[in-house]
């Protein structure tokens, strides 16, 4: 390859991860009052063909695709392809505690991811992702007593975490593939709780939660595929994330505000290098028939339990590191794809990549003594070819997704999303011969 080939390719991913990154730090994607613990709601790492099996993705070997959640899948990519997946998500969600009912609408950029091939078995990626999401913002109306005084306590948070990685992807023999993913992580959140009463004598009590993140990410992953004959291919996949402190201070800050004298009391309490990341372990297969169909599975493990995080101590009302707040969350995905006859030029149906996909999800947290909500999802997803005059390569990946989050006499949720991607496939740089 070309030095100036490879220069017009990292021009354009860095131009691409710029304008992205900018817009990402503003999103949040998330309603959701679980948000509020941890990290905030884990996000989908996957991409739009990911997306609709569910984010079945570690042993996923596609040279027409990035698959930043196995960064060994990079070594697929042939050197005439430069690939850009560009993703967003529109979502509903529905939220039911006892007899109350309210929706809540999102739309959300979740990744952009790029990938090309720089030596005869190394291929490159690059891209945004997101990591957690935070939004919420509710209140609660209470009753002191029998009295005619009522106490409210209103509840509010943004933000979240961000990555932008570059990874590497490495064919080290026949059938065997290593990759990393080298990760900037990013990101703030600000959480808030304020207690008010209609007693004029009652002091406003509020509690500001907020940190800011700066730090890395490793993911380690390999795939092996063996050829089952001429038409069959087996592909087993595994990924190791490091995990570690990520260097943030969280701080706390209460407020009381007397209502007779309106003086405002401030304490804030600090902890050094009090947040983390856990141990990330996660391994899958897929078997793949003549580029007819594929059916896959996949396991994670997060080691949160391992970890300590901020909460405030009862007793003394000082912000500190507690353990046994967080739990190990474990995730099984199944999921496949059929392509009728990919060959078949004259009927688009017939070319369609036709996805399926679920999941199961523990949390990775405790509410007091109830265990935090589980997590149920199904999808059912598309990829349409793109056609234009002189190469068909390009997917549009469309997918329906429905998320039922629940935890034992607490908040529901329905979502429903729809997530749209689109990967541009293009030989932007053949070497044409004039005859």
């Amino acid at each position: 390859m070309h030095a100036i080939e490879l220069m017009k390719k990292l021009i354009i991913c860095g131009l691409l991860l710029g304008a992205i990154s900018l817009n990402a730090s503003a999103q949040s994607g998330t309603n959701s009052p679980y948000s509020q613990y941890g990290l905030g709601v884990l996000a989908d790492q996957s991409q739009g063909f990911n997306r609709g099996m569910n984010g079945l993705a570690y042993g996923l070997r596609y040279g027409n695709q990035v698959n930043a959640m196995n960064p060994a899948s990079y070594s697929s990519i042939d050197s005439l392809t430069m690939l850009i997946d560009l993703g967003l998500s529109l979502q509903l969600t529905n939220f039911k505690e006892g007899n109350t009912k309210v929706n809540a609408r999102n739309a959300n950029f979740e990744y952009a991811v790029a990938s090309f091939r720089v030596l005869p078995k190394f291929g490159v990626s690059v891209g945004v992702l997101p990591y957690t999401n935070i939004g919420y913002s509710y209140s609660v109306k209470e009753q002191v007593g029998t009295s005619s005084i009522y106490s409210t306590q209103q509840c509010e948070g943004t933000g979240g975490l961000h990555q932008a990685y570059v990874g590497f992807g490495w064919n080290a023999f026949a059938g065997l593939s290593l990759g990393a993913n080298f990760s900037y992580l990013w990101g703030t959140y600000e959480k808030g709780i304020m207690v008010s009463s209609n007693d004029s004598y009652v002091s406003t009590v509020a509690k500001y939660y907020e940190a800011s993140v700066s730090s890395y990410k490793i993911d380690l992953g390999l795939q092996y595929e063996q050829k089952l004959g001429k038409r069959d291919a087996l592909v087993l996949g595994g990924t190791v994330g490091l995990g570690h402190k990520l260097g943030a201070d969280p701080t706390m800050a209460i407020v009381s505000i007397n209502p007779t004298t309106s003086v405002r009391q401030t304490t804030t309490d600090t902890i050094s290098n009090g947040l983390s990341i856990p141990l990330t372990i996660g391994g899958g297969f897929s078997y793949r028939h003549a580029n007819k169909w594929m059916i896959g599975a996949d396991y994670s493990l997060q080691k949160w339990g391992e970890l300590d995080i901020p909460e405030v101590d009862p007793n003394t009302q000082r912000y500190v590191l507690k353990s046994g707040i967080l739990k190990d969350r474990h995730k099984v995905t199944v999921g496949g794809e059929w392509i009728p006859n990919e060959n078949n030029t004259r009927n688009l149906l017939a070319r369609v990549h036709y996805r399926f996909g679920a999941s199961y999800a523990t949390p990775y947290y405790n509410l007091g003594s109830v265990e935090g909500p589980k997590e149920l999802s199904v999808s059912l997803g598309f990829g349409v070819p793109i056609f234009n005059t002189w190469n068909n390569r390009s997917l549009l990946n469309i997918s329906g997704q429905w998320v039922h989050t629940s935890a034992k006499d607490l908040i529901t949720e329905n979502t429903f999303r729809i997530n749209v991607g689109i990967t541009f496939n293009e030989r932007w740089f053949q070497k044409w011969k004039v005859r």
